[in-house]
């Protein structure tokens, strides 16, 4: 019997436990390693063979899909999602991916995936790619590519904007305003569509109709009734209500 190493990746110390308990019972697989973090599991990669990594998508500083980025084509082995993404991900994992485990999983699903896994390898030419998990990175690169520019058509032309370079955004109607500078550019497409496409991190819903680029503001200023005033770097003035209050307080500390 054909032994199968497999390297478990994951930030979560109990999801960690629960695929090594299930591995131990297949007697075929030999646990090669497991990484807490995707720069660890890099590390260990470019170091070390494994035939199948149960890989999460969601860690910090380095998800799963940017650690995959970061390897040789050639040292990246078959590739078990473990996720506890929506179900549009879970549809593009299902089109390009492997395979995917759910969380939380069961035993009967865990074991679905190993045969699977068997029948895969057994299939797998010495050294090929699995041409699913490129079109996977492909599309991956694709989306992040979306979320850093925003296109803009303004009769024949398009226009390309950044998104480092707004300063804030307003609901007008059925579109948005993007202030950019001294321009303001009009974009067909609600507030919470935008705000979706935003960089959490960067972008800061501050009423229901305006949001802000956080690297803009100045300063704050207490208004009435728990509201405050946000004023930005240009001296623009933004109102911001208390019921958006709870996400300043990463910035207020």
């Amino acid at each position: 019997m054909e032994t199968i190493r497999a390297l478990i990746v994951d930030d979560e110390a109990l999801a960690r436990t629960r695929i090594r308990r299930l591995l131990l019972l297949e007697r075929d697989f030999e646990i090669a390693g497991e990484c807490v973090t995707g720069a660890e599991a890099l590390a260990w990669l470019n170091e070390n063979s494994a035939d199948i990594v149960f890989l999460d998508i969601q860690m910090p500083e380095m998800g799963g899909f940017e650690l995959l980025e970061r390897l040789a084509p050639e040292r990246i082995p078959v590739v078990i999602f473990v996720t506890a993404y929506d179900e549009y991900a879970l549809r593009a994992f299902e089109v390009h991916a492997f395979d995917y485990l759910l969380k939380p999983f069961d035993r009967q699903r865990f074991q679905k995936t190993i045969q699977r896994t068997r029948a895969r390898l057994k299939e797998m030419r010495q050294g090929s790619i699995d041409q699913r998990l490129m079109s996977l990175l492909a599309d991956f690169q694709s989306r992040r590519a979306d979320k850093e520019r925003i296109a803009i058509k303004n009769g024949g032309r398009v226009l390309f904007v950044r998104m480092d370079e707004i300063d804030w955004v307003e609901a007008a109607d059925n579109y948005v305003c993007l202030h950019v500078g001294e321009e303001t550019h009009l974009l067909r497409e609600t507030m919470n569509a935008l705000e979706s496409r935003l960089d959490p991190t960067r972008f800061l819903r501050i009423h229901r109709s305006t949001i802000v680029n956080v690297d803009r503001i100045k300063e704050l200023q207490p208004w009435f009734r728990g509201d405050y005033v946000v004023v930005l770097r240009s001296g623009v003035k933004l109102n911001m209500s208390r019921s958006y209050r709870e996400k300043l307080k990463p910035l207020l500390g």
